[in-house]
């Protein structure tokens, strides 16, 4: 069974269900294929380097989607949780844009890209592993100190942190071009957080009017004194 039906089967029966056994059994299934398929001399069999490039663009994205879909977007509706939620989608994009990378490498670069992609999912799992039972909602969990650990993480060991442009500081004539210019440095999958002090409705009907049906807008906090939005270009491959 895929990964990924074991991951929707799991948060569908029980949400807390997901911090559990079940989890890291699929996560180590994903890390021995991934290990297996970057072991071997790729560069010396298409065949092999060919089950490499399908097993990260089907299953391991398939894995990264529905873990988006059932359990880290449900979960960003709740203050508490949705900087863990944030760490995790930067990882997320870090993976997707290695697998993007791989499917068109030369047969001289795959062994490389791969060892990349393993090295930023077993990130990826390891800080899906720590912040599960705050997205479950266990008590005892210092959210900002998981937050600060996870974010460290994606610095030291993939090189990005999230992006974030807080156009309070901004004057007001410059705000919607420093958003706009930024939003149009994205790669397909990416995001970037906007921080205001109102709810920029007037910004996403430019957005609405310039890249209709190109981007994502999702709030991850709607006042009373701050707004949060995550901004992304959507992915033409999910």
């Amino acid at each position: 069974m895929p990964a990924a039906e074991i991951f929707i089967q799991a948060t569908e029966t029980d949400p807390t269900f997901t911090a559990g056994a079940a989890v890291r059994k699929d996560h180590q299934r994903l890390r021995s294929r991934l290990e297996e398929l970057t072991t071997v001399p790729i560069a010396g069999g298409a065949a092999l380097a060919s089950d490499l490039v399908d097993f990260c663009r089907h299953e391991l994205r398939e894995y990264l989607v529905a873990a988006d879909r059932d359990l880290y977007a449900p979960a960003s509706r709740r203050v508490e949780a949705r900087l863990l939620v944030d760490a995790l989608r930067v990882a997320s994009v870090a993976l997707t844009r290695h697998i993007n990378d791989l499917a068109v490498a030369s047969s001289g670069e795959t062994a490389r890209i791969g060892t990349m992609i393993a090295g930023a999912l077993d990130l990826y799992l390891r800080i899906e592993e720590s912040v599960l039972p705050a997205l479950a909602d266990q008590s005892g969990v210092d959210h900002p100190a998981v937050v600060a650990e996870a974010q460290d993480a994606l610095v030291k060991e993939i090189g990005v942190a999230p992006a974030v442009i807080d156009v309070r500081q901004i004057a007001r004539g410059g705000r919607h071009p420093r958003v706009l210019a930024r939003y149009t440095r994205l790669a397909p999958g990416e995001t970037f957080i906007l921080v205001n002090n109102h709810d920029p409705k007037p910004l996403r009907r430019e957005f609405e009017a310039m890249h209709a049906g190109e981007f994502s807008w999702d709030y991850l906090q709607s006042g009373p004194d701050e707004w949060r939005v995550r901004i992304g270009r959507v992915s033409a491959d999910v």
